[in-house]
């Protein structure tokens, strides 16, 4: 069972990591990406936008707490 949980807490670490936001901002655009390509409309442009949202905002709460 150890090593179940090892295993576990890898993955854990390596997709949350030290940033939680950024990784339910992940989820959440492919949420959005999945919701507007069901209903028919093209959607490649929804990740680009949501990575630059996303990265926008882990940068400027890491200047934020640098201060």
């Amino acid at each position: 069972m150890s090593r179940v949980l090892a295993f576990l807490r890898f993955w854990y670490e390596f997709i949350v990591g030290e940033d939680w936001a950024v990784a339910a901002g992940v989820v959440c655009a492919i949420g959005a990406t999945a919701l507007i390509a069901s209903a028919g409309v093209p959607a490649w442009w929804v990740m680009p936008v949501a990575v630059v949202a996303i990265l926008a905002g882990s940068l400027a709460r890491a200047v934020h707490r640098s201060r």
